[in-house]
C-alpha cells in the first residue's frame, strides 16, 4: 500500500503581527512611572489658573444669532400652547416692575431685530405681542434704535396688513401733547418732545410712502385722537401744529385734516358762546381781559410740560362767578390760539402758492363754509377765517355772496340753514371792507325783487306778521334793513344814475338822492300786510328807524307805535283771522319775544386779542350818521351831567339833613 508522501523542503518560520495601538492611549513611561499607579476610582483634581475671569452669562446677554433663535422658536412654541419663552420676549419690550431690572438698551435692540427678522411669524395670535412692542418707548432712544423699529414697523405692515390700524393709532398717539404712559415709565431723559414729534413725523412719511393706502386709515385715527373741547390749551396747539405738519407730506389729507380742525374749533365757538350767554352782557369784556396777551410761540409750547396742578389750587379758592369767567377766558384763549394758527398757516399757503393753488384754498375754505359753518348756529368766532381770506379776491367775493343768496332761497334747504345764509349775505356786504359799492348795490336790487316776488305769492292769503309761515321773507327783509344800516351811502343815487327826489330838504341843508327803487322798496314791504317790522329783531328796527328818519328814506315810528299793541301769537301758524286784534292793558303779553327774529348776525365786531390782529384792514366798524350820532352823543353826555348834578343834589342834602 502506497501512502501519499509530503513535499519535502525547508518549513517557512511564521511571523507573529500584534495589533497597532493608538498613540492616544499610549503615554512614554517616565523615570517617576517607576511610581505605583494611583487607584482607577480616584479623580485626580482639576485646578483653575487664577488669572483668567469667570463670568456666568445672563439670559439677555446672549449673542444676536443665538436670540434670533430663541425668539422664533418661542413664537412657534406659542402656537402650540408653550407660552413660556413667549413671555419673556414680550416682558423684554414691557417696563419693569418695581422688583425687577429694566432690560439693557443692546437687549432691546437684539430683540428688535430679532422680530424683524420672523416678522412673517407674527400673527393674530401675537397681537399682545406687537402691542408691547408698539408700546414701548422707541422714539426717546438712539437714532439707530429709531431707524431699526421703523424698518420693524415697515415690515409689520407690509407682511402683516392687519396690524396697521394698530400702528397709526401709536403713531397718533405720540404726536399729542401727553406722551403715552409708557414713555413715561422708561424714557431716557434729555429726549425733548419736539424731537420726539420729528420722528415720529419722518416714521409716519416712510409709512405713507411705502402704503399709500394707509391715508384713508390714518384719516380716521387722527379724528379719534384729537383732543376732547375741555382739554387744555397746550393740548390742542400741539396737536392742531401736529396735523397741520401731517399736511406737508401728505398733501391728499389736507381738505380732510383743515376740515377736521374747522369742525373741532366751531364746537369750542359754540361752547363759548353758550357759556357767555349765561353771564351778564358786559360779560365778554370782562373774559377777555383774562386772556394773556403774550404771542403765541409754538416751537416753546411744544417742549413745555403740561400745566401744573396750581391753578387747579386756586381754582377752589375762587368765588362761583369767578370761576365760571376764568374757566370761560381759557377756552376763548384756545379758540384764539386756535385761530390764529389757521390764520398763519392758510396766509402762509397762499403767499407761496400760484394762482391755481390760491384758487384751490379758496375752494377749501368755501366747502367748509358749507359743510360746517353755515349749518351750525351761532358760530361766532370760526367763519372768520372766511371773512378775510375770501375779500383777497373780488372773483370769490362774487362767489361767496352768489352762494349766500342761492342758499336763501333754496325751499330744499332747512329753513334754518336759509335763515343763517340771508343772516351771512347781509353780514359779509355790510362789514367786508373790500365789498365794493357795486356788490351792494347788486345785492339790494336782487333782494329786491325777491322780496317782491315773496310778497305777490304771500299777500293774497295774508291776515297778519306770521312768523312761521313767512319766515324766510322776514328774514330777508332783516337783511334789507341791516345792510342799509351800514351801507346806505353806496345806496345813493351817482351823478349819472336815476334817483328820487326828497320831498321837503333836510333839517341840515344837504338833500340826498338815492337810486331808483330805494325807497320804494322800503314802502312796499314794510307797510304791507305782512308787517316785517313786527316780526324783524328790535335792535336791528329801531337803529333802522332813527338812521331812515334821519336820511328821510321813510318814516316808521307810527307804524312801530301801532306794532306794540299786536300780538303774534294771535298769527302764528293760522289764517283764519278776519280783523286784526289788538291787546289791551289787561291782555298784555310778554310772549311775543320769543317770536322775534334773532339779531344774530356773523360778522359782528371781533375781540380775540391775539388773532384779531387778521381782521385789520377788513373789518367795516360802524360809522355815524351825520348830525345824528352827534346829537346822541351830546345828549349821553348831557345825561351824565345830570347824573352828576344830581348825585351832588343827594349828597348835600343828606349832610343838610345830618346837621
Amino acid at each position: 500500500m502506497t501512502s501519499a508522501t509530503r513535499p519535502v523542503g525547508p518549513t517557512p518560520a511564521l511571523v507573529t503581527k500584534h495589533l497597532p495601538r493608538r498613540s492616544t492611549l499610549v503615554r512614554k513611561r517616565e523615570e517617576d512611572d517607576s511610581l505605583e499607579p494611583s487607584s482607577p476610582s480616584k479623580r485626580s483634581r482639576v485646578t483653575f489658573d487664577s488669572d483668567v475671569e469667570v463670568q456666568v452669562v445672563e439670559e439677555w446677554e446672549k449673542s444676536p444669532a443665538v436670540i434670533h433663535d430663541s425668539v422664533r422658536r418661542a413664537i412657534q412654541k406659542h402656537a402650540t400652547g408653550d407660552s413660556a419663552g413667549y413671555e419673556r420676549v414680550k416682558a423684554i419690550f414691557t417696563p419693569a416692575k418695581d422688583d425687577q431690572e429694566q432690560a439693557s438698551p443692546t437687549t432691546v435692540k437684539n430683540h428688535t431685530a430679532a422680530l424683524l427678522s420672523n416678522v412673517s411669524m407674527l400673527n393674530k395670535s401675537c397681537t399682545d405681542l406687537v402691542n408691547a412692542v408698539l408700546d414701548s418707548n422707541w422714539l426717546e432712544r438712539s437714532g439707530k434704535y429709531v431707524l431699526l423699529f421703523t424698518q420693524f414697523l415697515a415690515n409689520l405692515v407690509s407682511a402683516q396688513g392687519f396690524f396697521l390700524p394698530d400702528v397709526l393709532r401709536m403713531l397718533a398717539d405720540n404726536l399729542t401733547a401727553a406722551p403715552p404712559l409708557q414713555s413715561k415709565t422708561d424714557a431716557p431723559p434729555g429726549v425733548p418732545r419736539s424731537q420726539v414729534y420729528a420722528r415720529a413725523h419722518k416714521t409716519l412719511q416712510y409709512l405713507l410712502q411705502i402704503i399709500p393706502s394707509a391715508c384713508r386709515i390714518l384719516l380716521s385715527v387722527l379724528t379719534s385722537v384729537f383732543p376732547h373741547q375741555s382739554d387744555s390749551r397746550r393740548a390742542h396747539i400741539v396737536y392742531v401744529h401736529n396735523l397741520l405738519k401731517i399736511i406737508e407730506y401728505a398733501p391728499i389729507l389736507q381738505t380732510d385734516i383743515l376740515a377736521l380742525i374747522t369742525e373741532r374749533l366751531v364746537k369750542i365757538d359754540l361752547q363759548v358762546q353758550e357759556d357767555l350767554e349765561d353771564l351778564a352782557e358786559d360779560a365778554e369784556e370782562g373774559v377777555v381781559q383774562h386772556i394773556p396777551q403774550a404771542g403765541n410761540d409754538v416751537d416753546k409750547v411744544l417742549d413745555d410740560p403740561e400745566e401744573s396742578d396750581e391753578d387747579s389750587d386756586m381754582d377752589e379758592e375762587m368765588d362761583e362767578d369767578l370761576l365760571r369767567t376764568r374757566n370761560i377766558a381759557k377756552n376763548v384763549e384756545k379758540m384764539d390760539c386756535i385761530l390764529d394758527m389757521l390764520f398763519t398757516y392758510y396766509d402762509q399757503q397762499l403767499s407761496a402758492s400760484s394762482t391755481n393753488g390760491h384758487t384751490g384754498f379758496l375752494d377749501i375754505l368755501l366747502g367748509q363754509f358749507q359743510t360746517i359753518i353755515l349749518p351750525t348756529h351761532r358760530s361766532r368766532h370760526t367763519q372768520f377765517l372766511l371773512f378775510h381770506f375770501i375779500q383777497q379776491s373780488q372773483t370769490y367775493v362774487d362767489i361767496f355772496v352768489g352762494m349766500c343768496a342761492q342758499t336763501s332761497f333754496d325751499k330744499k334747504k332747512p329753513a334754518m340753514v336759509r335763515q343763517a345764509a340771508a343772516a351771512y349775505l347781509a353780514s359779509f356786504v355790510a362789514r367786508g371792507t373790500h365789498v365794493s359799492p357795486d356788490i351792494v348795490r347788486e345785492v339790494w336790487d336782487y333782494l329786491s325783487t325777491e322780496l317782491r316776488r315773496f310778497r305777490r305769492e304771500y299777500e293774497p292769503g295774508c291776515r297778519g306778521p306770521d312768523p312761521q309761515r313767512y319766515s324766510t321773507y322776514y328774514c330777508l327783509v332783516q337783511a334789507l334793513l341791516y345792510i342799509f344800516c351800514f351801507r346806505w351811502r353806496d345806496l345813493e343815487s351817482g351823478p349819472d344814475e336815476d334817483y328820487e327826489d326828497d320831498e321837503l330838504p333836510s333839517i341840515y341843508g344837504e338833500e340826498r338822492h338815492w337810486r331808483a327803487g330805494v325807497k320804494e322798496t322800503f314802502q312796499l314791504n314794510i307797510f304791507s300786510k305782512l308787517n316785517p317790522l313786527k316780526v324783524c329783531s328790535p335792535v336791528i328796527v329801531t337803529e333802522f328807524a332813527r338812521i331812515a328818519h334821519q336820511l328821510r328814506v321813510v318814516y316808521v315810528y307810527h307804524l312801530l307805535e301801532t306794532n306794540k299793541r299786536i300780538r303774534l301769537s294771535q298769527y302764528s301758524g293760522a289764517s283764519n283771522y278776519t280783523q286784526l286784534n289788538r291787546e289791551t292793558a289787561l291782555s298784555a303779553r310778554s310772549d311775543d319775544e320769543h317770536q322775534h327774529l334773532d339779531e344774530y348776525f356773523p360778522f359782528d365786531p371781533y375781540h380775540l386779542p391775539r388773532s384779531k390782529r387778521w381782521i385789520e384792514g377788513d373789518y367795516r366798524e360802524w360809522k355815524g350818521v351825520p348830525g345824528l350820532d352827534e346829537e346822541k352823543v351830546a345828549d349821553s353826555e348831557s345825561e351824565g351831567e345830570g347824573v352828576e348834578n344830581s348825585d351832588v343834589e343827594e349828597v348835600t342834602e343828606t349832610e343838610d339833613s345830618n346837621d
